[in-house]
């Protein structure tokens, strides 16, 4: 299978990057093709200039290679810090740019502006592994767990991915490091759960 795997943090040590190194040793070792993008070690450009929202128009080669990957997955996998309730800037520019019309949406001919969308993604799973500095529960009950709806429902059902699964892994700042070697292994467990071994 070919795997997106997408990481939106600025530190090279945090425990995003310690996620993003177990779920690519884990497709790896499981026989998955992987698709791996560090954003800001890429210095990904996250503005969407206007030129570039029409549908057909010319894109950067490099929004073109991510559009022709993101296409091409049978997985997708996004690692983020819990920002504002939000993913960070970089990762917001990203789906601004890469999920886009023609790619991972459309709407139906002759749709009055109603915006009744048709996915086009081929992904049959999507996986977004977050950290929070919050506590579970007064993330949902004060705030409503904003991440669930955005990943869930505004981007992945919209684009048509099937099953969606969510971790958030908190509070960060305060856990030992036993708690961060478990919750490794329950990225391990996730992984290898959604993405098993490729048959011979």
């Amino acid at each position: 299978m070919n795997v997106s795997v997408i990481l939106g943090h600025p530190h090279q040590e945090s425990f995003n990057h310690a996620i993003a190194t177990t779920v690519l040793d884990t497709l790896k070792r499981n026989g998955h093709r992987v698709f791996f993008h560090d954003l800001y070690t890429e210095r990904f450009d996250p503005v969407l200039p206007f030129a570039e929202i029409p549908r057909e128009t010319g894109l950067d080669p490099v929004i073109d290679g991510h559009c022709r990957e993101i296409a091409k997955a049978d997985g997708i996998i996004i690692i983020h810090p819990n920002w504002w309730g939000q993913p960070p800037a970089i990762l917001k520019g990203w789906v601004d740019r890469v999920i886009r019309p023609g790619v991972a949406y459309r709407f139906r001919e002759g749709d009055p502006g109603e915006g009744v969308p048709e996915g086009l993604l081929r992904a049959k799973n999507a996986m977004v592994f977050n950290t929070s500095d919050t506590p579970q529960v007064r993330e949902k009950e004060i705030f409503g767990d904003p991440l669930e709806n955005l990943w869930k429902t505004c981007i992945f059902s919209f684009c048509g991915v099937p099953e969606f699964h969510r971790r958030m892994f908190s509070v960060v700042v305060t856990s030992t490091e036993e708690e961060r070697r478990g919750w490794l292994g329950e990225v391990r467990e996730l992984v290898n759960t959604l993405f098993p071994v490729v048959g011979p």
